[in-house]
């Protein structure tokens, strides 16, 4: 099957890996059909299983027409490595979807597939901006005072001054492109907020981070407890650190929807306790429902890359692709690369190395 795109300056292609996830198609076609409701200038590449893409498609009346299917029956799972995912799967949805962005075929890929693999093959093929070391993963945390940005979640396990200088760019770049945030603050996630604190490499990075303009204003040192209380905008933290975190905060927050379950289910006061204030808890879930936050976000390469949740549904899906595409719209790659050319300008000018200023 295939639709005609035609040449319209304000559409909005998407690569979509449809075999990638826990659901491929079933979560892939109908989330597609959700962002495109919202945001009707999307047209979609879809990679994947032809028959099984076209039997879903049949239900989207609409999506179908905005829709090419491109054929291929080589998935990538959750099992592969990284380095098998490389050699091995160059013909599969997710390879193929990234190539389409690389040609210029499409703006953006979305996958839910092997976060690993995605990563490795988005490096290889779309490779990293020009002045980005190291490309981040991102994501996008709810906060009493509305979203925060974190990264690195994953990508680079360690990291020195200038990695996390970078990340902080990218992330200042995203909270003002995406989030709509003028002049984001940014904080350094430590062991503490003093500037004594922390090793060699989060000090040169606090004192590079002083020494040099940024797009938002630096607030220094945080804590563990300033990720979710929405103490800054913009959390820079290297991938160890930065994965171990989200996890722990998704862990802790699955543990009280379980206990706050468990304990309104206790007796028949605490039943109608919870029938009384529904219209209460409904809302805090609303507020917390991690299908809002959906997409990893791969910062710093030249084409927008997006990693879905392999669990995710439909919501959380469209979800992801509507990050995709506001990143796009917003222009967010050629904002990071003027961002980048000037710190790299001011960094030189100050004789600026990983381990602090000569």
């Amino acid at each position: 099957m295939s639709a005609d795109f035609s040449n319209k300056s304000d559409k909005i292609i998407i690569a979509l890996d449809a075999m990638g996830g826990d659901s491929g198609v079933e979560a892939v076609i109908p989330g597609a059909a959700l962002a495109l409701k919202s945001n009707p200038k999307l047209e979609f590449l879809m990679f994947g299983h032809e028959v099984s893409i076209f039997r879903e498609l049949e239900k989207f009346p609409d999506l179908k027409k905005k829709t090419i299917i491109k054929h291929t029956t080589h998935a990538i799972s959750n099992m592969d490595k990284p380095s098998d995912a490389l050699r091995k799967g160059k013909d599969s949805s997710m390879r193929l979807a990234i190539d389409a962005v690389a040609k210029g075929e499409a703006s953006s890929i979305v996958s839910s597939g092997n976060t690993g693999a995605l990563m490795a093959m988005a490096k290889l093929v779309l490779k990293s901006l020009p002045g980005i070391s190291r490309p981040a993963i991102a994501s996008v945390i709810p906060s009493p005072k509305g979203q925060s940005v974190m990264l690195d979640l994953g990508a680079n396990i360690s990291c020195d001054s200038e990695n996390l200088t970078q990340f902080a760019i990218l992330g200042a770049v995203f909270a003002r492109a995406v989030m709509g945030i003028d002049r984001p603050s940014i904080g350094v996630l430590n062991v503490g907020s003093e500037q004594m604190k922390g090793n060699d490499v989060l000090r040169a990075t606090d004192t590079l981070l002083r020494s040099v303009s940024i797009p938002g204003d630096y607030h220094g040192f945080i804590e563990g407890d300033d990720i979710t209380a929405g103490t800054v905008d913009v959390i820079v933290t290297d991938g160890f650190t930065g994965n171990v975190a989200l996890k722990t905060a998704e862990g802790v927050g699955q543990f009280f929807k379980t206990i706050i379950t468990q304990e309104f289910k206790h007796s028949i006061f605490s039943k109608i306790g919870y029938l009384m204030n529904k219209c209460v808890f409904k809302r805090i879930k609303n507020r917390m429902d991690p299908r809002e936050y959906n997409g990893g976000l791969f910062l710093g390469l030249k084409g927008i890359c997006v990693k879905s949740h392999g669990g995710a549904d439909a919501f959380a899906f469209s979800r992801a692709i509507l990050v995709a595409a506001n990143m796009v719209e917003q222009g967010f790659n050629d904002t990071v690369m003027k961002e980048i050319e000037e710190f790299a300008e001011a960094e030189a000018s100050l004789g600026i190395t990983a381990e602090g200023i000569v």
